[in-house]
């Protein structure tokens, strides 16, 4: 398991604010969101080679907050959502994305968890 990325919730309005702090200062390249979850008004950063992701959720969901999570990439996304089940837990799908199969779940305390497996470009559809 590696991790492949953070989402992080911002204020309605302030994209320009986002890629002034992250682009400009940090040095992070913007990259496309997969058309799929375009609706969601999200900002995607590459940083390192290719292991992180931040992902800006301003006013996409009714409470930002909830968009925060980890993204885990796994070997095997089957066995680790039947893990998760067997022990109690709950894992969900939500919108897909392609060549990224994935779900996510909450740990015990209640932090979201995106797990995935990566098996192309998501931008070549």
């Amino acid at each position: 398991m590696k991790l492949q990325h953070v989402s992080l919730p911002i204020p309605p309005e302030s994209h320009a604010d986002v890629r002034a702090f992250y682009a400009n200062v940090l040095g992070l390249k913007e990259i496309p969101i997969p058309a799929s979850i375009a609706h969601l008004k999200v900002l995607w950063f590459r940083a390192g080679e290719g292991d992180l992701e931040l992902h800006f959720l301003p006013d996409s969901l009714p409470n930002p907050e909830e968009g925060r999570h980890v993204g885990l990439v796994v070997d095997d996304l089957a066995a680790c959502k039947r893990r998760l089940s067997e022990a109690g837990y709950h894992p969900y799908e939500t919108v897909p994305i392609p060549h990224r199969s994935r779900f996510f779940c909450r740990d015990p305390f209640g932090n979201l968890l995106e797990f995935l497996e990566i098996r192309g470009d998501y931008l070549q559809g």
